[in-house]
């Protein structure tokens, strides 16, 4: 030491001695220094009293230790409690004061025996860093009770650390999920311009983030910063949009801002503390019940210390005098005499307040854990240099049941209780618990609620947001420039749901699914086809029975003038299964309407392809027979006729070819019904898949050419010589009907869904309606209508005239 030595304020002799340093003062009177003279010693004033009950309960837990006659029997334990002064100067010269004592060493040897074996302290994170790094040279061990800077955790710069308050690793996490627990997306955030607030508010953003959690404004307090400092910072608070407040600040930094923030009339938060201050009494004062009531944050575990009340030892002067109002020396105006015998029961203050003993009680922990590790030393006969390692393995258990032990980083088990501030039915603001956060628990359990009311600032839960929530059906959309928490709304694209609020995208709908009108539930595809209840298919269906009905009126007109020589002349066979094909021709329409089954899909097909062919077959036979019968060399008489076996087999053998590609087709690959997801992604259309596109193509191929070589024959004859020359309207049915499927096939191919099949079918009804009324209607008409041109002189008036 080279300078004034450095006194406890409170001491004690023993065989045993714990040094200890708290902030019995929280304001220092700084001097003027001067490059020519020694400073001036350092004035604390303001006396803390929550901090001298920490100093009494230091000296509680000795006593009580003294008289144990199971720890350290026979051997005495002392004190040596400084004063910290809540600031790093004067810690710098308590840690100097409690390794060197007060004898001037400065050109001497030192004894190498510190005057304390370990020290408790202090309650600020930065000044528990330079306590910590000044002892842990020497692996004197210090311990806090109230530093709670993660930073305190690294044992490459504090290998001779402990703590009995968890760190703020966990603190600020627990914090974290706590905004998220009660839907606070957009809070604001203050913090102590040093270690403890630095540190545990980058912690608090850092968890806040992975959380989804934004911070619209992070400002920081110094305990020595200006008034326009401190106005600067409350002017940000209150014209923050934000309604949450997270206040990571030490208690004085907490009462700056306070006492700022009444002269504002910041008033409509709803705080979230630290430890720090969340269970402070002298916080709960009717001055700032309005700006605070409704706060809620994490706290340590309450605790009863038994026989704990009244100080046990001598009172400092000035405490005294500022607990009582009064003075000793009678000399001051205005100020009454203090007489000694006022009692401390009628007082209420942080210090007589013995009902919220939290960290009081991770003093009297600290004190019971350097005792336990110095009886284990002892017990084992080593030296004091030991005693960091006996402290890192003590695990014991408190009169209360409370376990005690420090994990590989000098760190306590981390759990806390969530406070909340209520009033009770005296009107006195008190710390209801109202739940809970375990760190040893697995992930995403650690925090609980236990059911309790909240009591909150404004009455009402606050809503904390930038953006209002997204309702299911809509996705957030970020803003450029600003933060993720502020989001528009977007509705989700047809065929996407989300199905909470604030989805972050919208999810699509599986294949066969699809939104409802509400974008937030997949429902099942409508599924489409050509049905009969539908106006077209009923329609189509009308027109098929129709044209199948009109044909079998014509097979009995037929039937009825079967003798007449009209008739006779029309090749009666060849006719009658022409009308027949030609009625199967419009029934087989029928099969391309309603759902689409396996059966139903290569019946459609084969059907058509089978029906059309005998239909072609017939005129193709038909025409053949015309071009034979005029053309031949010979009278009439003698003119061998195309035999009736000749005219069968050549329908029979068109047909059969059609048949025999359809058996191919239906056996390599035969149409099936499929969903056609494709076309239209809103619903299903139920359509028959072709199977194989050759097999359908060959099919619809060989009817064309059919109808081509008809064509051709009709077309040479159309001009021989007859009465009633048939081959004149088969050409032009055989014109209608290539007209019919040539425009098909571009309709076919582009015609979307259920169009296809409508298409086809309109297709197959125009060409079956064409030759029926151009093969058939002049000869109705005539067998009707004319009645005098159906003889046989008349047949054969014009190939007399030829002859």
């Amino acid at each position: 030491m080279w300078g004034s030595p450095e006194f406890p304020l409170l001491f004690k002799s023993g065989d045993i001695m714990i040094g200890g340093a708290f902030s019995m003062h929280s304001q220092i009177d700084a001097s003027s220094v001067t490059l020519s003279d020694a400073p001036d010693p350092l004035i604390c004033t303001r006396v803390n009293f929550r901090e001298f009950r920490f100093a009494q309960t230091m000296i509680f837990a000795i006593e009580e230790i003294n008289k144990s006659s199971s720890l350290l029997p026979n051997i005495s334990v002392g004190y040596k409690i400084f004063d910290s002064c809540g600031s790093t100067l004067p810690s710098t010269r308590a840690a100097m004061g409690l390794i060197n004592g007060q004898e001037k060493t400065f050109g001497k040897s030192c004894s190498g025996q510190s005057t304390v074996h370990a020290i408790i302290g202090t309650s600020e994170s930065s000044s528990t860093i330079v306590l910590s790094q000044i002892s842990g040279i020497f692996q004197m061990p210090v311990i806090s009770h109230f530093s709670t800077c993660a930073c305190l955790s690294n044992r490459k710069e504090h290998p001779s650390f402990f703590r009995t308050i968890p760190s703020d690793y966990y603190q600020s996490r627990a914090l974290a999920q706590l905004v998220k627990h009660f839907g606070w997306t957009w809070v604001g955030a203050v913090r102590s311009d040093n270690d403890y607030g630095n540190n545990g508010m980058a912690t608090f953003i850092e968890a806040a983030t992975q959380e989804g959690i934004c911070v619209e404004y992070s400002e920081a307090i110094a305990r020595t910063a200006s008034k326009e400092q401190v106005e600067r910072v409350v002017r940000v608070i209150t014209r923050g949009t934000a309604k949450v407040l997270v206040a990571f600040l030490a208690q004085s930094e907490m009462d700056i801002l306070l006492e700022e923030a009444l002269r504002q009339n910041l008033t409509g938060l709803q705080w979230v503390g630290s430890e720090s201050w969340i269970t402070a009494q002298h916080l709960t004062t009717m001055k700032y019940s309005n700006i605070l009531y409704g706060s809620i944050g994490f706290a340590i575990k309450k605790a009863k210390i038994a026989g704990f009340q009244d100080p046990q030892n001598h009172i400092l002067k000035e405490f005294w005098e500022e607990t009582f109002g009064c003075s000793f020396q009678s000399s001051l105006q205005g100020v009454k005499q203090c007489s000694g015998s006022e009692r401390l029961r009628d007082i209420k203050n942080p210090f007589t307040d013995v009902s919220e003993l939290r960290i009081s009680n991770n003093v009297y922990k600290a004190v019971y854990a350097v005792a336990h590790a110095m009886h284990s030393m002892l017990k084992c006969g080593e030296k004091s240099e030991a005693i960091v390692k006996h402290i890192q393995n003590v695990n014991f258990s408190l009169p209360s049941g409370e376990r005690v032990y420090f994990d590989e980083k000098g760190d306590p088990a981390a759990t806390y209780q969530l406070v909340n501030w209520q009033r009770n039915s005296a009107g006195d603001i008190v710390f209801v618990v109202v739940g809970s956060y375990d760190a040893s628990l697995q992930n995403g359990k650690e925090f609980t609620m236990n059911g309790l009311n909240i009591t909150w600032g404004q009455f009402n839960r606050p809503v904390s947001v930038c953006s209002e929530s997204c309702p299911p059906g809509f996705r957030q959309a970020m803003i450029k420039g600003k933060p993720i928490c502020c989001f528009s709304c977007i509705a989700c694209t047809a065929g996407e749901i989300s199905n909470s609020t604030n989805s972050a995208e919208c999810s699509p709908c599986p294949l066969e699914y699809w939104s409802n009108e509400d974008h937030n539930k997949c429902v099942p595809k409508v599924i489409e086809f050509l049905s009969y209840e539908e106006t077209m298919g009923a329609l189509l269906a009308a027109f098929s029975l129709f044209g199948a009905s009109l044909t079998l009126v014509v097979s009995f007109v037929f039937f009825w003038f079967r003798h007449t020589p009209l008739v006779k002349a029309s090749n009666s066979e060849l006719s009658f299964l022409l009308l027949l094909s030609l009625n199967l021709c419009f029934l087989c329409a029928l099969t391309f309407i309603g759902q689409p089954t396996d059966w139903s899909c290569m019946l459609r097909h084969v059907a058509f392809g089978i029906t059309f062919a005998l239909c072609i077959s017939c005129i193709l036979t038909k025409t053949i027979t015309v071009v034979i019968a005029f053309t031949a060399k010979r009278p009439a008489n003698t003119v061998p006729q195309c035999s009736v076996s000749l005219q069968r087999m050549g329908v029979l053998g068109g047909t059969f070819l059609q048949v025999l590609v359809c058996a191919v087709w239906l056996t390599l690959a035969p149409p099936f019904p499929y969903n056609n997801t494709v076309y239209a992604t809103e619903r299903i259309v139920l359509e028959c898949s072709l199977g194989s596109s050759i097999g359908f193509w060959v099919v619809l191929g060989y009817i064309g050419l059919l109808a081509i070589l008809c064509l051709i024959l009709a077309f040479l004859a159309r001009k021989l010589p007859d009465n009633f020359n048939e081959a004149k309207f088969i050409t032009f049915s055989m014109l209608i009907f290539s007209a019919v499927w040539v425009t098909f096939i571009p309709a076919y191919v582009s015609s979307p869904g259920k169009f296809t099949v409508a298409v086809e079918i309109f297709a197959i009804l125009a060409s079956s309606f064409g030759l029926l009324f151009c093969i058939f209607a002049p000869k109705c008409y005539i067998l009707l209508l004319k009645p005098e041109r159906n003889t046989k002189n008349h047949m054969m008036g014009r190939e007399k005239h030829f002859h």
